[in-house]
């Protein structure tokens, strides 16, 4: 269930709704800032999502349950304080570095559900299947055996998460992308799905991606999923960075949500999605922070906004209900909660209505004044539920659960 956009002030400051988070890899937040030196001279290649992927491989070698635990607790803390009161935690570090299974298969999981519980944030956990190394069908490689399953074994996995559902957890599906997933093995797991299960999807974020497809598949790579999968509203489709303006306009009219990651796609060098023909299409969206080298729902929203404005020319590109950019921007943010499972209407923020870039500031343009007048911290509360978890900006435990993760940094670090 989307939320609508209700802005009042209080007595303490301006109440807004807390925020989605529609793509999460948590364990990636421990790596975040240390992916950025040239990796590639002298040979004519440049660096691009497929080079920053060795640091990633780096980290998840080094990984345990609790480093992801210690990790994962830190960065959700850190989104509550930033306003997002829910996360799909798109989880593909399953097993062992060596690819063989915990002694319980769900162990990496279950650390991602303890830091949920310990911050307090809602959580849908999405455990990816992860098959192949590309669409050719190659075998995974070594680096990445960790993230392998059958789809017996993943559906076992599947189970077992989804028995422990309750007020602040969903369970859902990743399909890691059509490179890692072969067709007939998205049919069996699709079939086995409770009705409504949610489903979420890497797709199109890089160029090299869609010339593959076309290459071993003969279409492009939402063109083949919206041809081959009943894609519907209870679909996420992450990035779709790279498409044309048929895909774009049958996206759109699927129901799907698209999960739009506008700081990591601007890190990686991805390009920018099509938001103006997609909006105008009727299509659904919300943000997600994916690899965390941010930490903010303002910065995803901003970035958004003007990355559109850069490649059109214009101002205020997003605008459609509203004439304000922000509360366009926030609305269509929460109609990306239908991607999260839940249909709660309980999580607020509170923002300091006395920080100066707030002075003079009203119900119409509040949205505006807190995504674009700069960076500095506005939440002062975050409530889900009867729960408040952030006072004054901070989580209540952040002292404890920073401690945790700085150790857990230097065990990762550790020569």
């Amino acid at each position: 269930m989307s939320r609508a956009l209700n802005i009042t002030r209080e007595p303490g400051g301006w109440r807004v709704p807390g925020l989605s988070n529609l793509h999460s890899h948590a364990f990636q937040r421990a790596m975040a800032g240390m992916a950025e030196r040239r990796t590639r001279t002298g040979d004519g290649a440049h660096d691009s999502f497929w080079t920053w992927r060795e640091t990633m491989y780096r980290f998840a070698a080094r990984m345990t349950p609790d480093t992801l635990h210690a990790v994962a607790a830190q960065l959700y803390a850190e989104m509550l304080e930033a306003g997002y009161a829910r996360v799909c935690e798109f989880h593909y570090v399953h097993h062992r570095p060596d690819g063989v299974p915990y002694d319980d298969a769900a162990e990496m999981s279950l650390a991602l559900l303890a830091a949920a519980r310990e911050t307090g944030i809602r959580l849908t956990l999405l455990p990816v299947l992860y098959m192949t190394g590309g669409f050719d069908g190659r075998a995974l490689s070594p680096r990445q055996a960790r993230f392998g399953h059958s789809v017996d074994a993943y559906l076992r996995l599947y189970e077992n998460l989804h028995a422990r559902e309750c007020e602040d957890l969903r369970v859902g599906v990743a399909l890691h992308s059509l490179r890692a997933v072969p067709e007939a093995a998205m049919r069996e797991v699709l079939a086995a799905l409770p009705a409504g299960t949610p489903v979420h999807i890497h797709i199109a974020e890089q160029v090299g991606e869609v010339e593959d497809c076309l290459a071993v598949r003969g279409a492009r790579p939402v063109q083949w999923l919206l041809d081959h999968a009943p894609v519907d509203a209870r679909w996420t489709l992450v990035h779709a960075t790279h498409l044309d303006a048929d895909e774009t306009a049958r996206l759109a009219r699927s129901g799907a949500t698209v999960a739009l990651c506008p700081t990591t796609e601007a890190n990686l060098g991805d390009g920018l999605f099509p938001l103006r023909a997609y909006l105008d299409a009727g299509g659904h969206w919300g943000i997600g922070s994916d690899s965390h080298i941010s930490v903010s729902p303002v910065e995803e929203l901003r970035w958004l906004e003007y990355g559109q404005r850069l490649v059109t020319g214009r101002r205020n590109v997003a605008t459609g209900a509203f004439d304000s950019s922000g509360r366009t921007l926030l609305a269509g943010a929460l109609d990306g909660d239908r991607a999260t499972g839940f249909d709660a209407d309980d999580e607020w923020l509170l923002l300091d209505a006395d920080a100066p870039v707030l002075v003079g500031a009203d119900t119409d343009d509040l949205a505006d004044r807190w995504i674009f007048s700069g960076n500095r911290p506005l939440v002062r509360e975050t409530r889900i539920g009867d729960r408040q978890l952030v006072v004054d900006g901070r989580h209540l435990q952040a002292d404890a659960i920073a401690e945790d993760y700085r150790r857990a940094m230097r065990t990762l670090l550790a020569d």
